[in-house]
């Protein structure tokens, strides 16, 4: 097999996202699409020149389907793939992997047991300046890195992403899962394993729904060093930057894309470094990069670049948080899920 046959579960945003990343690669291709969603999943068929199915389980019997995308809703993950994996269909599923642990477990094991695949979907290691700032951090050029800052801030859910299933973190794994599942992933990409999480947040302009709409997210990691995630859906001006300091010098992101986007960074002992984010960006997409590597990956009987293993961590992360803000008090890893 030189390429992988992809079926979409799930035609709304993410699963068209999805689709679209994967139409420009060689070693994969859509074959059918499935959504209970009629409208939305003959659409996506038409744009991809494929054919739908509302029956994803129907789907998973093709010959030709070898892999699935999953862009369901988080909550929705769990019963795709494990049914993908039982009809040995290798899984790729967007973020969050699962609202809990349980599910993420579940996932995990029934991929195992019969011998497929799975990768997650935390596009954020793809993009241009996020990736420029790893490959410092883990290049040497300014010591051991020690401190680690990440803000995202927005003003809620709206236009094309409005749905009630956002506003339930039983369903979405609240913001810290739906949104910073990428930012947990970014901050372990670049500084390794979380050891101890400590939150304060609240609810204060996002009322219908029934998660912290802001949250300050204090990480200990592994190897010593610390970070902090600001997470809001209530901010007016809204961003999404931060920087990394480091023994011997210091990366500061003010915007990781747009007008703005890029990076400067420093040694103790050279002149400052700018690099626009037009400078690093490449003919493909971030999302045609992650569906290659794990298409590749499938296609070579190796384990995806991101694995299940990620996606559990910034669920057990989130989780964490989560915790920590209802009970004031930190949160040594792993987390038990009550």
């Amino acid at each position: 097999m030189d390429s992988l046959g992809f079926g979409v579960i799930g035609c709304g945003n993410m699963g068209v996202s999805l689709a679209r990343g994967t139409a420009p690669l060689e070693c994969a291709s859509v074959v059918c699409v499935s959504d209970v969603d009629e409208g939305k999943g003959r659409q996506l068929a038409s744009d991809s020149k494929c054919d739908f199915e509302s029956d994803y389980r129907k789907m998973l019997a093709r010959e030709d389907v070898d892999a699935v995308l999953i862009a369901t809703p988080g909550f929705l993950h769990e019963e795709p793939a494990i049914a993908a994996a039982e009809a040995n269909v290798h899984i790729f599923s967007e973020k969050p992997m699962s609202p809990t642990l349980t599910g993420c477990d579940r996932m995990t094991r029934a991929a195992n047991e019969h011998g497929v695949r799975m990768g997650i979907g935390l596009v954020c290691r793809y993009h241009p300046v996020h990736r420029k700032i790893r490959d410092l951090a883990t290049s040497g050029k300014l010591g051991t890195p020690t401190a680690i800052m990440v803000h995202r801030l927005g003003g809620g859910w709206g236009g094309v992403w409005t749905a009630e299933w956002r506003m339930a973190r039983e369903k979405s794994g609240g913001n810290l899962m739906e949104v910073n599942a990428h930012e947990i992933d970014f901050m372990r990409f670049v500084m390794g394993n979380v050891v101890q999480v400590y939150a304060v947040g609240g609810q204060f302009v996002q009322t219908k729904a029934d998660f912290p709409d802001i949250a300050l997210v204090s990480l200990s990691f592994a190897n010593g060093s610390v970070g902090v995630l600001h997470s809001s859906m209530a901010s007016t001006l809204g961003g999404y930057g931060g920087r990394l300091d480091c023994s011997e010098g210091s990366i500061t992101f003010p915007s990781f894309w747009g007008a703005d986007g890029g990076l400067r960074y420093k040694h103790h002992d050279d002149d400052e470094v700018v690099i626009a984010a037009s400078e690093l960006s490449t003919e493909e997409d971030p999302v045609t990069q992650e569906i290659q590597a794990f298409a590749e990956a499938v296609l070579s009987n190796q384990d995806p670049p991101v694995g299940p293993a990620d996606g559990r961590a910034a669920t057990e992360i989130a989780l964490a948080a989560y915790h920590s803000i209802a009970s004031g008090k930190a949160v040594t890893l792993p987390f038990e899920e009550s």
